[in-house]
């Protein structure tokens, strides 16, 4: 069940959902709430300086012992902007922390159509249930030409599902068998993070079956 406007004024004011820095008027919809464009801009590097001069970057995220960043972070100033080049992908950060304090509710991240409509594609995704961070969205521009961004802008909506049953915290916490990666995510702390050495040895290696078999539900 997605909640609507009066369902989330009253999840807000109970403090299941929360919020920092705090909702405008401009935010709150009839079905999702809107979130702005915060401050960090991560832009991808493509070279890098070694001993043998400059290299191109590789973005192996199965490396686990000695991960690069492929990223950098742009910060802006109040009135700055932040023009996205033709086909530029860059990950960008919510303004606001979101905080999931009931095991009852989780939500799904969609791009609101203002910004698709100036040729950004956005990818969205799942807040689990317990969720407390920042939220981390990748970008593309599609078009031909530079689109400019301010920080505070509307870029996003986040509808708000009622789950069947209450997670507990602790289980809204695992992803798979490990600890959400990504909880706790600060706009200025969003590099890659590996996934679990024991997995990615047996994916690198060709082996599934094995995977499978040790780590089968």
């Amino acid at each position: 069940m997605v909640l609507n406007k009066t369902e989330l004024e009253l999840y807000i004011a109970e403090q299941k959902i929360s919020f920092s820095p705090t909702l405008d008027g401009f935010q709150l919809q009839p079905n999702s709430i809107d979130l702005r464009l915060g401050w960090s801009f991560y832009v991808p590097k493509a070279t890098e300086m070694s001993a043998g001069g400059r290299v191109g970057l590789s973005a192996d995220y199965l490396e686990y012992e000695n991960p690069k960043e492929y990223y950098e972070l742009v910060k802006l100033k109040p009135g700055q902007a932040f023009a996205i080049q033709p086909k530029e992908f860059v990950i960008i950060s919510t303004l606001e922390k979101v905080t999931f304090s009931d095991g009852s509710i989780a939500a799904t991240l969609y791009p609101r159509s203002s910004v698709m409509r100036r040729g950004l594609i956005m990818e969205g995704g799942v807040v689990d249930a317990f969720y407390n961070g920042h939220l981390t969205i990748p970008l593309f521009n599609s078009t031909a030409h530079a689109i400019k961004l301010f920080p505070g802008e509307r870029v996003c909506q986040l509808m708000i599902h009622q789950l069947s049953s209450a997670l507990e915290a602790d289980s809204a916490k695992k992803h798979g068998i490990e600890n959400a990666k990504y909880m706790d995510a600060t706009p200025y702390g969003l590099e890659a993070r590996s996934d679990s050495k024991d997995e990615i040895d047996l994916v690198k290696a060709g082996n599934i079956d094995g995977l499978k078999a040790q780590f089968g539900l």
